[in-house]
């Protein structure tokens, strides 16, 4: 991961963005704060996984509080979902 600092990262700015397609970038503030650029795609794929996790995490809950029914051969399990 590449860093910078808040005043070389705004005079390369352009440079900064071109990197941020292959990898992260670090951006420094004097006062400590620190910030990321990194691409739309690498972005989406974080906030995919972060969701995916979200859900997996809410249907574990469900098992473990015993909010499922049990599988049932032959019957139809998308009923739920379907227009009344």
């Amino acid at each position: 991961m590449q860093n910078a600092n808040a005043k070389k990262f705004r005079s390369e700015l352009k440079e900064y963005m071109d990197a941020a397609v292959s990898e992260p970038v670090r951006i420094n503030r004097r006062d400590g704060q620190g910030f990321i650029l990194m691409s739309e795609q690498l972005y989406d794929g974080f906030r995919n996984e972060v969701l995916s996790l979200q859900r997996r995490l809410l249907g574990m809950s469900e098992i473990v509080d015993g909010r499922t029914k049990p599988f049932v051969r032959g019957e139809d399990r998308t009923t739920r979902f379907k227009k009344k």
